[in-house]
Protein backbone atom coordinates (compact mmCIF):
# COMPACT_ATOMS: atom_id res chain seq x y z
CA UNK A 1 0.00 0.00 0.00
CA UNK A 2 1.27 3.42 -0.71
CA UNK A 3 2.10 5.58 2.19
CA UNK A 4 0.01 8.18 3.19
CA UNK A 5 1.07 11.84 4.72
CA UNK A 6 0.00 13.92 7.58
CA UNK A 7 0.14 17.67 6.64
CA UNK A 8 -0.90 20.10 9.70
CA UNK A 9 -2.04 23.53 9.53
CA UNK A 10 -1.43 25.64 12.66
CA UNK A 11 -3.37 28.94 13.73
CA UNK A 12 -3.85 31.00 16.63
CA UNK A 13 -7.59 30.06 17.01
CA UNK A 14 -7.22 25.95 15.16
CA UNK A 15 -5.18 23.81 14.43
CA UNK A 16 -6.42 21.77 10.71
CA UNK A 17 -4.84 17.96 10.25
CA UNK A 18 -5.55 16.11 7.05
CA UNK A 19 -4.48 12.71 5.79
CA UNK A 20 -3.41 13.00 2.44
CA UNK A 21 -2.08 10.82 -0.44
CA UNK A 22 1.13 11.25 -2.00
CA UNK A 23 -0.59 12.72 -4.83
CA UNK A 24 -1.86 15.82 -2.54
CA UNK A 25 -5.97 14.11 -2.70
CA UNK A 26 -7.16 15.01 0.64
CA UNK A 27 -8.86 12.05 2.20
CA UNK A 28 -9.42 12.87 6.23
CA UNK A 29 -9.01 15.81 7.46
CA UNK A 30 -10.25 17.21 10.71
CA UNK A 31 -9.19 20.17 13.26
CA UNK A 32 -9.15 21.11 16.97
CA UNK A 33 -9.13 24.20 18.99
CA UNK A 34 -5.55 26.09 19.62
CA UNK A 35 -5.05 26.24 23.56
CA UNK A 36 -2.72 29.26 23.80
CA UNK A 37 -2.89 29.23 27.52
CA UNK A 38 0.15 28.91 30.09
CA UNK A 39 2.50 30.18 27.29
CA UNK A 40 0.58 27.42 24.72
CA UNK A 41 2.72 24.90 26.29
CA UNK A 42 -0.40 22.87 25.19
CA UNK A 43 -0.40 23.24 22.03
CA UNK A 44 2.79 20.92 20.81
CA UNK A 45 0.96 17.81 23.37
CA UNK A 46 -3.00 18.36 22.26
CA UNK A 47 -1.24 17.76 17.91
CA UNK A 48 0.28 14.75 19.15
CA UNK A 49 -2.53 13.76 21.25
CA UNK A 50 -4.71 14.11 18.14
CA UNK A 51 -2.54 12.59 15.72
CA UNK A 52 -2.92 9.48 18.18
CA UNK A 53 -6.22 9.31 18.79
CA UNK A 54 -7.39 9.46 14.76
CA UNK A 55 -4.51 7.11 13.93
CA UNK A 56 -6.02 4.60 16.80
CA UNK A 57 -9.37 5.59 15.39
CA UNK A 58 -8.87 4.43 11.35
CA UNK A 59 -6.49 1.72 12.12
CA UNK A 60 -3.23 3.08 11.12
CA UNK A 61 0.28 2.78 12.63
CA UNK A 62 3.54 4.93 11.88
CA UNK A 63 4.21 2.54 8.53
CA UNK A 64 1.31 3.55 7.28
CA UNK A 65 2.98 7.03 6.51
CA UNK A 66 5.52 8.70 4.99
CA UNK A 67 6.05 11.64 7.32
CA UNK A 68 4.37 14.56 8.90
CA UNK A 69 4.40 18.62 7.40
CA UNK A 70 3.22 21.31 9.67
CA UNK A 71 2.81 25.23 8.86
CA UNK A 72 3.54 27.62 11.54
CA UNK A 73 3.16 31.44 12.16
CA UNK A 74 6.59 32.71 13.49
CA UNK A 75 9.97 32.55 12.67
CA UNK A 76 10.48 28.73 11.80
CA UNK A 77 14.15 27.26 11.89
CA UNK A 78 13.36 24.68 9.76
CA UNK A 79 16.40 22.43 10.31
CA UNK A 80 16.35 22.53 13.96
CA UNK A 81 12.10 22.13 13.72
CA UNK A 82 11.91 24.83 16.42
CA UNK A 83 9.32 28.17 16.35
CA UNK A 84 10.06 31.33 18.13
CA UNK A 85 8.00 34.58 17.82
CA UNK A 86 4.60 33.10 17.16
CA UNK A 87 2.50 35.46 19.12
CA UNK A 88 0.00 34.32 18.31
CA UNK A 89 0.06 31.32 19.54
CA UNK A 90 1.35 32.55 23.01
CA UNK A 91 4.96 31.33 22.11
CA UNK A 92 7.49 34.39 23.05
CA UNK A 93 10.41 31.67 23.84
CA UNK A 94 12.30 29.39 21.12
CA UNK A 95 9.09 26.35 21.29
CA UNK A 96 10.50 22.40 20.32
CA UNK A 97 8.05 21.31 17.55
CA UNK A 98 10.14 19.24 15.53
CA UNK A 99 11.62 16.98 18.23
CA UNK A 100 8.84 16.44 20.40
CA UNK A 101 6.06 15.22 17.33
CA UNK A 102 8.97 12.74 16.15
CA UNK A 103 9.65 11.20 19.32
CA UNK A 104 5.97 10.23 19.78
CA UNK A 105 5.18 9.44 16.60
CA UNK A 106 8.04 7.65 14.89
CA UNK A 107 7.75 9.41 11.81
CA UNK A 108 9.91 12.42 9.80
CA UNK A 109 8.92 16.12 10.44
CA UNK A 110 9.08 18.63 8.21
CA UNK A 111 8.08 22.44 9.17
CA UNK A 112 7.89 25.73 7.93
CA UNK A 113 6.49 29.17 7.99
CA UNK A 114 2.53 29.03 7.83
CA UNK A 115 2.83 31.27 4.60
CA UNK A 116 5.23 29.43 3.08
CA UNK A 117 3.75 26.31 3.25
CA UNK A 118 0.34 28.16 1.82
CA UNK A 119 1.95 28.57 -1.00
CA UNK A 120 3.63 25.66 -2.17
CA UNK A 121 0.12 24.20 -1.72
CA UNK A 122 -1.39 26.75 -3.78
CA UNK A 123 1.71 26.08 -6.40
CA UNK A 124 1.50 21.97 -6.19
CA UNK A 125 -2.06 21.63 -6.31
CA UNK A 126 -3.97 24.99 -6.71
CA UNK A 127 -3.61 28.21 -9.02
CA UNK A 128 0.10 27.70 -9.51
CA UNK A 129 -0.54 24.57 -11.94
CA UNK A 130 2.67 23.10 -10.16
CA UNK A 131 4.67 25.41 -12.07
CA UNK A 132 8.23 26.04 -11.00
CA UNK A 133 8.14 29.85 -10.74
CA UNK A 134 5.04 31.23 -8.25
CA UNK A 135 4.12 34.09 -6.31
CA UNK A 136 1.43 33.83 -3.35
CA UNK A 137 -0.05 36.62 -1.86
CA UNK A 138 -2.66 36.37 0.99
CA UNK A 139 -4.70 39.17 1.68
CA UNK A 140 -6.09 38.66 5.24
CA UNK A 141 -6.20 40.72 8.74
CA UNK A 142 -2.68 41.87 6.95
CA UNK A 143 -0.54 40.80 4.17
CA UNK A 144 1.26 37.44 3.86
CA UNK A 145 2.67 35.00 1.17
CA UNK A 146 5.39 33.44 0.00
CA UNK A 147 7.77 33.02 -2.78
CA UNK A 148 8.89 30.37 -5.22
CA UNK A 149 11.68 30.70 -7.63
CA UNK A 150 13.18 27.91 -9.54
CA UNK A 151 10.54 25.02 -7.41
CA UNK A 152 12.48 26.52 -4.27
CA UNK A 153 10.83 28.36 -1.67
CA UNK A 154 12.96 32.18 -1.04
CA UNK A 155 14.07 31.94 2.68
CA UNK A 156 16.52 34.30 2.93
CA UNK A 157 19.23 34.69 4.78
CA UNK A 158 16.87 35.56 8.12
CA UNK A 159 14.15 33.36 6.77
CA UNK A 160 12.79 37.09 6.14
CA UNK A 161 12.28 36.39 2.36
CA UNK A 162 8.80 36.79 0.86
CA UNK A 163 7.56 39.39 3.82
CA UNK A 164 4.94 40.67 0.82
CA UNK A 165 3.04 42.78 3.24
CA UNK A 166 6.26 44.86 4.24
CA UNK A 167 6.66 46.08 0.57
CA UNK A 168 6.81 49.91 0.56
CA UNK A 169 4.36 51.24 -1.65
CA UNK A 170 3.51 54.72 -0.34
CA UNK A 171 6.60 55.88 2.19
CA UNK A 172 5.72 59.50 2.55
CA UNK A 173 1.66 59.42 3.16
CA UNK A 174 1.15 55.86 3.93
CA UNK A 175 -0.36 54.44 7.31
CA UNK A 176 1.88 53.72 10.06
CA UNK A 177 2.64 49.86 10.06
CA UNK A 178 2.56 47.43 13.24
CA UNK A 179 6.90 46.79 11.95
CA UNK A 180 7.58 50.29 12.46
CA UNK A 181 7.57 51.34 8.92
CA UNK A 182 5.01 53.87 6.76
CA UNK A 183 3.28 52.76 3.96
CA UNK A 184 3.46 49.07 4.18
CA UNK A 185 1.52 46.75 1.37
CA UNK A 186 -0.26 45.64 4.34
CA UNK A 187 -1.85 48.80 5.83
CA UNK A 188 -3.23 49.19 2.32
CA UNK A 189 -3.98 45.58 0.98
CA UNK A 190 -5.58 43.74 3.80
CA UNK A 191 -8.92 43.67 5.65
CA UNK A 192 -7.56 46.56 8.24
CA UNK A 193 -6.10 48.07 4.99
CA UNK A 194 -9.38 48.63 3.38
CA UNK A 195 -11.25 50.11 6.76
CA UNK A 196 -7.63 52.38 6.67
CA UNK A 197 -8.85 53.40 3.20
CA UNK A 198 -12.43 54.08 4.33
CA UNK A 199 -12.07 56.12 7.59
CA UNK A 200 -9.26 58.57 5.54
CA UNK A 201 -11.32 59.01 2.46
CA UNK A 202 -14.76 59.24 4.11
CA UNK A 203 -13.10 62.31 5.91
CA UNK A 204 -13.15 64.24 2.52
CA UNK A 205 -16.06 63.00 1.10
CA UNK A 206 -19.07 64.97 0.89
CA UNK A 207 -21.01 63.35 -1.45
CA UNK A 208 -24.40 60.87 -1.02
CA UNK A 209 -22.79 57.31 0.01
CA UNK A 210 -24.35 54.45 2.19
CA UNK A 211 -20.98 53.49 3.03
CA UNK A 212 -19.91 57.37 4.53
CA UNK A 213 -23.44 57.05 6.42
CA UNK A 214 -22.31 54.22 8.32
CA UNK A 215 -19.52 55.42 8.90
CA UNK A 216 -20.50 59.05 10.25
CA UNK A 217 -23.20 56.81 12.49
CA UNK A 218 -20.15 54.88 14.01
CA UNK A 219 -21.43 51.32 12.43
CA UNK A 220 -19.08 48.54 12.33
CA UNK A 221 -17.45 48.08 9.05
CA UNK A 222 -16.12 44.92 7.36
CA UNK A 223 -13.94 44.77 3.94
CA UNK A 224 -16.53 42.60 2.59
CA UNK A 225 -19.10 44.95 3.04
CA UNK A 226 -17.27 47.95 1.48
CA UNK A 227 -16.51 45.46 -1.62
CA UNK A 228 -19.93 44.70 -1.80
CA UNK A 229 -20.89 48.64 -1.72
CA UNK A 230 -18.37 49.57 -4.24
CA UNK A 231 -20.08 46.58 -6.48
CA UNK A 232 -23.30 48.13 -6.01
CA UNK A 233 -21.54 51.50 -7.45
CA UNK A 234 -21.20 53.21 -3.74
CA UNK A 235 -19.31 56.29 -4.73
CA UNK A 236 -17.22 56.46 -1.92
CA UNK A 237 -16.33 52.35 -1.74
CA UNK A 238 -15.50 52.56 -5.28
CA UNK A 239 -12.45 55.10 -4.51
CA UNK A 240 -11.65 52.90 -1.72
CA UNK A 241 -11.36 49.63 -3.67
CA UNK A 242 -9.35 51.82 -6.41
CA UNK A 243 -7.05 52.80 -4.17
CA UNK A 244 -6.22 49.62 -2.87
CA UNK A 245 -6.86 47.88 -6.61
CA UNK A 246 -3.83 50.94 -7.85
CA UNK A 247 -1.61 49.61 -4.74
CA UNK A 248 -2.11 45.81 -4.85
CA UNK A 249 -1.37 45.90 -8.25
CA UNK A 250 1.58 48.23 -7.92
CA UNK A 251 3.54 45.64 -5.46
CA UNK A 252 2.49 43.23 -7.79
CA UNK A 253 4.47 44.73 -10.82
CA UNK A 254 7.67 44.86 -8.21
CA UNK A 255 7.27 41.24 -7.95
CA UNK A 256 6.61 40.50 -11.09
CA UNK A 257 9.92 42.92 -12.16
CA UNK A 258 11.83 41.44 -10.08
CA UNK A 259 11.33 37.59 -10.15
CA UNK A 260 9.39 37.11 -13.45
CA UNK A 261 6.78 34.22 -11.76
CA UNK A 262 4.83 32.24 -13.96
CA UNK A 263 1.78 33.35 -12.43
CA UNK A 264 0.79 35.45 -8.75
CA UNK A 265 -1.44 34.29 -7.13
CA UNK A 266 -3.77 36.14 -4.17
CA UNK A 267 -5.79 34.27 -1.60
CA UNK A 268 -6.98 34.63 1.77
CA UNK A 269 -10.35 36.52 2.50
CA UNK A 270 -10.30 40.18 0.77
CA UNK A 271 -9.61 37.94 -2.50
CA UNK A 272 -13.22 36.78 -2.19
CA UNK A 273 -14.09 40.05 -4.52
CA UNK A 274 -12.31 37.41 -7.11
CA UNK A 275 -12.96 39.04 -11.11
CA UNK A 276 -14.30 42.16 -9.83
CA UNK A 277 -10.83 43.09 -7.97
CA UNK A 278 -8.52 41.39 -10.10
CA UNK A 279 -9.32 43.06 -12.91
CA UNK A 280 -8.86 46.35 -11.50
CA UNK A 281 -5.41 45.00 -9.94
CA UNK A 282 -4.64 43.49 -13.31
CA UNK A 283 -4.80 46.98 -15.06
CA UNK A 284 -2.79 48.34 -13.05
CA UNK A 285 0.02 45.62 -12.57
CA UNK A 286 -0.24 46.02 -16.18
CA UNK A 287 0.61 49.38 -15.93
CA UNK A 288 3.59 49.55 -13.88
CA UNK A 289 4.92 46.30 -15.11
CA UNK A 290 7.99 45.92 -17.93
CA UNK A 291 6.79 44.81 -21.22
CA UNK A 292 8.08 41.00 -20.77
CA UNK A 293 6.56 40.58 -17.43
CA UNK A 294 3.07 42.15 -18.43
CA UNK A 295 2.95 39.38 -21.22
CA UNK A 296 4.26 36.76 -19.23
CA UNK A 297 3.67 36.77 -15.50
CA UNK A 298 0.02 35.96 -15.34
CA UNK A 299 -2.35 37.33 -11.75
CA UNK A 300 -4.78 34.62 -10.63
CA UNK A 301 -7.53 33.56 -7.51
CA UNK A 302 -6.03 31.32 -5.27
CA UNK A 303 -8.13 27.76 -5.55
CA UNK A 304 -7.54 25.99 -2.27
CA UNK A 305 -9.24 28.48 0.18
CA UNK A 306 -8.34 26.58 3.82
CA UNK A 307 -6.69 23.62 2.44
CA UNK A 308 -3.76 24.71 1.13
CA UNK A 309 -1.53 25.06 4.18
CA UNK A 310 -2.32 21.15 5.22
CA UNK A 311 -1.98 20.47 1.31
CA UNK A 312 1.16 22.43 1.21
CA UNK A 313 2.30 20.63 4.36
CA UNK A 314 2.30 17.19 2.58
CA UNK A 315 3.88 18.67 -0.05
CA UNK A 316 7.12 19.56 2.57
CA UNK A 317 7.11 16.11 3.49
CA UNK A 318 6.95 14.45 -0.31
CA UNK A 319 9.96 16.77 -0.90
CA UNK A 320 11.65 15.83 1.66
CA UNK A 321 11.73 12.41 2.02
CA UNK A 322 11.45 11.20 -2.08
CA UNK A 323 14.07 13.93 -2.90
Amino acid sequence: MTKKILGIDLGGTSVKFAILTQNGEIQQKWSIGTNILDNGTHIVPDIIESIQHRMALYGMTADDFLGIGMGSPGAVHRGNGTVYGAYNLNWKQIVEVKEPIEEATGLPFFIDNDANVAALGEKWQGAGADDDNVVFVTLGTGVGGGVIANGQLVHGVADSGGEIGHITVDPKHGFDCTCGKKGCLETIASASGVLNLTRKFSEEYAGASELKQRVDDGAEITSKEVFDLAKQGDDLAEMVVEEFAYYLGLACSHLGNILNPKFIVIGGGVSNAGEFLLEKVRNNFSEFSFPNVRETTHIKIAELGNDAGVIGASYLVKTGVIN
